[in-house]
């Protein structure tokens, strides 16, 4: 088992150890426990999970005004409740207003969905409570969650007993806390994949989601299991990535200090094999370094990639091994990288010769009747399981060969296409300014905007196109959409316009990516679209591409070499 203290020491070390450390970065190992801003402060005057009883004996019954301001804004989200945006306030407001006057009194509730893994009867549960409780609202996210919206209060403990009774938590799902685990899609059912890591994320999820002694680390914990590398891995705070070990067998290469926001970062290879049993206790050493190492003083210091890009991938293992696992870990090769980003769309074939359909939305934008129709359209079918893929998609699994049409024809029906064009496989979106008070623009509505133009304006080469060109939109610079590694990412901004108007508009990132294209892209300086010129800027670029590109060049490749005036 893991060794990890459970308190931090209560006494500083001697001067000359502390000098390896900047100052006051509120490292736990290294004696800096005086909370050093207001977020540290909230975590030690209570624990944040203990919020859940005042939700259910107090706040319930009082309502939204009765709310304590240090819950309201820090601690429910624990139980993955944020405030909403008020309604009306626009981008241009966003960074100049005070929290209170930018919240409204409904709450954004997000589903924690380990692995993105629902049987039918869990997604027909989510679509119901949606449908009651949530103005039938519901968002596949890029984290393989589902976010409802418009929820209140007074509703909350009625909303956990149905969630609860299905097998499903909000537990963990926000703050400074382990989040939800990314698993493949296709996990335990893939022809290729190297091994299932499904064990490993259940019993992660037994021993430590809800543990006091993992429930106040420096940030956000994001974490990756997958026997493909189909989980954006790369970009993690730590991921476990199947490998066949020449020696030992299937396993996982770990990775850490991966992440995107205002400082992206690729994760760093540790170099070590670990088997399928062993990675409850490694993810236990890793999560305990940031714990108990992190930076707490600074907010926008505290993820661990800052803590990797300081030690370095050696001493990182080094500590790891000697300090928390007390024992050597193997070495062991580097996953195989993917030709193509796998999104598991289509029809494909499973290990047991049944097939899996995965269908698109439009930038995970569904509903709660939505989620309840695939519910039974599964079952009708024959299938009881479901699966949520990283880029907001969806997908049923189990599903015989005779009856793989009329689950299509069914989906098709819901909006939800098996076959889509390369612009609605290839978008993602964040919640943007409708419901969110960090964004600056529009996201949901403008990507499904973008998509029914390009489709329309692009179709006479759409069929030329072998790979989907991905385009993320993001209503802020946090990056929840994944900008920085998308062939096209928009970050939200106000901008002028030629009459000189602010607008909405974007930040263009060009030619990111994963896997073979592992990379952030290229900014083009001071180049930014509003979005009324959006969709023309993005067929300009595309037909650029298509005309320029070379036999199997890759969008990414091509940018990387074309002129800028081509990029603009």
């Amino acid at each position: 088992m893991v060794a990890h203290p459970t308190t931090p020491p209560r006494t500083a070390p001697p001067a000359a150890k502390r000098a390896h450390a900047r100052r006051g970065e509120g490292q736990w190992a290294l004696g800096y426990r005086e909370p050093l801003n207001p977020n540290e402060r909230s975590k030690k005057d209570d624990n944040p999970l203990n919020v859940r009883a005042r939700i259910e004996n107090i706040y319930a019954h009082t309502g939204f005004a009765g709310i304590d301001p240090a819950d309201l804004r820090g601690r429910f989200r624990w139980y993955g409740l944020y405030t909403q945006r008020r309604p009306g306030i626009d981008g241009g407001r966003t960074a100049t207003l005070e929290p209170e006057e930018l919240d409204d009194e409904f709450f954004m509730l997000r589903v924690r969905i380990d692995g993105g893994a629902l049987t039918t009867g869990q997604l027909t549960v989510i679509g119901e409570v949606s449908q009651t409780y949530a103005r039938d609202s519901a968002d596949i996210t890029d984290r393989q969650n589902i976010q409802l919206h418009w929820i209140r209060i007074e509703d909350m403990p009625t909303i956990w007993a149905r969630l609860e009774g299905a097998g499903l938590t909000t537990m963990e799902a926000c703050g400074d806390s382990p989040r939800v685990i990314l698993g493949s899609p296709v996990a335990g059912i893939a022809e290729d994949e190297i091994i299932d890591g499904t064990p490993a994320i259940a019993e992660i999820k037994r021993r430590y989601i809800g543990a006091p002694e993992f429930a106040n680390l420096p940030r956000k914990f994001k974490t990756a299991v997958s026997g493909l590398p189909d989980v954006a891995h790369e970009v993690h705070d730590v991921a476990f990535v199947g490998v066949d070990h020449p020696d030992h067998g299937p396993g996982f290469d770990v990775w850490v200090g991966g992440g995107l926001s205002t400082n992206p970062m690729i994760g760093q290879r540790l170099g070590a094999w670990v088997p399928l049993e062993e990675v409850p206790d490694v993810w236990a050493g890793i999560i305990g370094i940031f714990r108990d190492y992190g930076y707490r003083r600074l907010r926008h210091r505290a993820r661990i990639k800052f803590l990797v890009k300081d030690w370095g991938a050696a001493k990182f293992r080094e500590v790891l091994e000697n300090e928390y696992l007390k024992h050597k870990l193997a070495d062991g090769p580097a996953p195989a990288v993917p030709a193509q980003p796998r999104d598991h769309i289509g029809v494909h074939r499973q290990q047991d010769g049944n097939f899996y359909v995965g269908a698109a939305p439009v930038a995970g934008r569904v509903s709660g009747s939505t989620l309840v129709e695939v519910a039974k359209a599964a079952e009708r079918v024959g299938s009881n399981r479901v699966r949520l893929t990283p880029q907001q998609k969806l997908v049923v699994l189990d599903v015989a060969q005779a009856e793989v049409p009329a689950l299509r024809a069914e989906l098709a029906k819901l909006g939800l296409q098996t076959e889509p064009s390369p612009w609605r496989r290839g978008v993602m979106a964040c919640t943007g300014i409708e419901f969110c008070k960090l964004a600056i623009v529009e996201t949901k509505a403008r990507a499904a905007e973008l998509v029914t133009t390009l489709e329309e304006r692009l179709a006479d080469i759409t069929h030329g196109i072998s790979a989907p060109i991905s385009i993320h939109v993001n209503g802020c610079p946090n990056s929840c959409a994944r900008i920085q590694t998308a062939d096209i990412g928009l970050k939200g901004q106000i901008v002028t316009d030629a009459d000189g108007n602010q607008v909405e508009g974007f930040q263009v990132h060009l030619g990111g990516g994963l896997g073979l294209d592992a990379g952030f892209g290229r900014k083009l300086r001071g180049h930014k679209v509003t979005g009324a010129e959006l969709a023309g800027y993005v067929e300009r670029v595309v037909r650029h591409y298509v005309a320029q590109r070379e036999p199997d060049e890759r969008f990414a490749q091509w940018v990387a070499r074309a002129e800028e005036a081509d990029l603009q």
